[in-house]
């Protein structure tokens, strides 16, 4: 609980929870005394209204209350539609608070909130605009990923309160499907691939014997180190598992899969947003909230197009030294590259695990240097796993989740081992370092531990600084002489090289109406990369427009605000300072960590 407060940034929650009348004031007036206690208030409210992320948040359980771990939210459009209503509400409260009222820090953390509700608000004629269930992400597999990866077993009250759950899944996918058919009828269906891979995936679930159910087999898994439960309780928890998971879960299952079996007959293969109703203002509106710029479609596939010419060219002299055969373009270079077995691991068990564990041993030297580039770093550990393997082969090659408050969890970098192509040696030093040290967990885990941060500053959901950071991490590693190998180089520009693709592609699906195949075609033609990752990230910027261009707008603006520092600056710039100013802020628009650094500037000037 100590953490959570820490982390919280304010001894606001504390009081409520004991009583006094200055809190009571704090958590009920309209307008709260403290401007930080109104932002903290408001989100706390709106975890306590979501027990699915006070699961995953993890500090009321320290304390012993338990009770929101038997349920899970309420997706119902109704839920939905009404969270318009609470942003309106809170802008105006945020408005009324006098800017000179107001500290420094607490104006910078009225201007991102209002960037933040101004986007929420601004998007509510679109809000029916999105793919919820589809071959990355949804209830289908994020329920079984949930409860796996966040629901603690701990006792036997923890293992009712997973059963619990279990039980109330057939009325979360029941209130996801309504979403679906209000989407339905305003004329917003998914392609044809999206349908068939969603129900590829649920059909082999409730396929998939009990004993290779991943909330069976989680279960029983947490369980079996539970030194308080006999063998004889954990036999009959596992029996009521199995019947709810024959009845509620199957159920729930069921009902999705007869839903988009009837929906595949009115699927077409138009696969960018331009098809949709509204789909150019919607994809406008997603490059905004992503890039947190109002750079257009068109200047994006530009720089996309500019930046690819000048990373290929850098990869050419490096294979071109490492004696590959130039002379029949890029691609020719790259496959030979990919086609040597020497980059890549054993196609086994035993090959997967010395994956992680090399993973583990990358992480563990680089967190040794950082002090040279870094003051701060965070208190929270950081492990590798591998991304369960019943979603694996839809899922991304890699994802980062954050660490737990109270520290029971640590910062967990997801590997996908798949495909073990997709894995080779010397791509591995630059996703480790994108996901773990210093790029995410850097990042994300020290944004969590700031104190005196509002709580919303630590969540704020700004993708092309948090990607912009992870993006800018590898090249940072580089300059820091960890990749000096040339291949653990190239795989390095390899990796910006794929996010500087992404620009083009996603521009070019969305706004140039490329097909799914033209766009599979461009990125396997400019990347080298596996034809099963191209094919899997192609799919993912068709349902998710716009995401797959932070990235690298993040990184570049990083870079230029960087060297902005250092020529205003010359030799009173000092890499740690301008580390600091970008990280002790949390996640912020790019326009906004302009201003900060400006600020630096300025300051140091003096």
């Amino acid at each position: 609980m100590k953490r959570f407060f820490k982390w919280i940034g304010t001894g606001l929650l504390v009081v409520v929870l004991l009583g006094g009348s200055f809190a009571a004031h704090e958590w009920y007036a309209d307008k709260p005394f403290y401007f930080n206690n109104f932002l903290n208030r408001e989100m706390v409210k709106v975890a306590f209204d979501s027990p699915e992320t006070l699961t995953s948040l993890g500090f009321l359980e320290s304390v012993g209350i338990k009770g929101h771990n038997s349920e899970l939210d309420d997706a119902s459009p109704e839920k939905g539609e009404a969270l318009f209503d609470k942003a309106r509400g809170i802008r105006q409260v945020i408005v009324d608070y006098d800017n000179e009222d107001l500290s420094k820090d607490e104006l910078l953390s009225k201007k991102i909130t209002l960037y933040l509700l101004d986007y929420l608000i601004g998007n509510e004629p679109f809000q029916y605009h999105t793919y919820p269930v589809n071959q990355l992400f949804g209830v289908q597999n994020g329920f079984p990923s949930f409860m796996q990866g966040q629901h603690q077993i701990n006792d036997a009250t923890d293992v009712e309160n997973y059963l619990s759950r279990l039980g109330a899944v057939d009325e979360k996918f029941a209130q996801v499907l309504e979403g679906l058919k209000l989407r339905e009828e305003k004329g917003i269906i998914p392609p044809q691939f999206v349908i068939t891979r969603v129900l590829d995936e649920m059909n082999g679930f409730v396929a998939s014997p009990l004993n290779e159910n991943i909330l069976y087999s989680s279960l029983k898994e947490k369980m079996a180190d539970i030194e308080t439960l006999s063998q004889e309780q954990q036999d009959e928890f596992l029996a009521k598992a199995e019947a709810r998971i024959n009845d509620d879960v199957n159920r729930a299952y069921q009902l999705f899969i007869d839903y988009f079996t009837t929906l595949q007959a009115k699927a077409g293969n138009d696969h960018g947003y331009w098809h949709l109703p509204d789909g150019d203002k919607v994809y406008a509106n997603a490059l905004r909230f992503f890039t947190t710029t109002d750079m257009t479609a068109d200047e994006i596939h530009n720089i996309g197009l500019k930046e690819v010419a000048r990373i290929q060219g850098e990869m050419m002299t490096i294979l071109e030294g490492e004696g590959y055969d130039v002379t029949l373009g890029f691609t020719k270079a790259m496959d030979a590259l990919a086609a040597d077995p020497s980059h890549y691991y054993e196609d086994n068990d035993a090959g997967r695990e010395q994956i992680l564990k090399d993973y583990q041993t990358i992480l563990d030297e680089i967190e040794e240097g950082m002090s040279e580039v870094f003051r701060i770093r965070p208190e929270a550990g950081m492990e590798v796993v591998r991304i369960p393997e019943f979603k694996e082969k839809t899922a991304p090659g890699a994802y980062y989740q954050q660490p737990a408050i109270d520290g029971s969890r640590p910062g967990r970098f997801f590997a996908n081992l798949y495909d073990i192509k997709a894995t080779p040696k010397y791509s591995m030093r630059t996703l480790a370092y994108h996901e773990g040290i210093p790029g995410h967990h850097f990042q994300i885990a020290l944004a969590m531990e700031m104190e005196g941060m509002p709580f919303i500053r630590k969540m704020s959901p700004f993708t092309a600084y948090t990607e912009g950071w992870a993006l800018y991490s590898e090249y940072l590693a580089w300059e820091m002489g960890f990749q000096d190998n040339p291949l653990d180089n190239l795989g390095r520009l390899q990796a910006e090289l794929f996010r500087a693709v992404r620009l083009v592609v996603d521009t070019g699906i969305h706004q140039k109406r490329w097909t799914r195949e033209e766009a599979i075609d461009y990125m396997a033609s400019n990347t080298g990369m596996a034809l099963s990752d191209v094919t899997s990230e192609i799919e993912r910027y068709i349902v998710m427009p716009g995401q797959a261009t932070s990235y690298k707008v993040g990184m570049l603006k990083i870079l230029e605000l960087r060297e902005k520092a250092k020529t205003a600056l010359g030799d009173k710039f000092d890499l740690r300072d301008f580390h600091d100013v970008v990280l002790k802020n949390g996640a912020v628009p790019l326009a906004i960590l302009e201003e900060l650094i400006d600020a630096y500037i300025q300051e140091k000037q003096v």
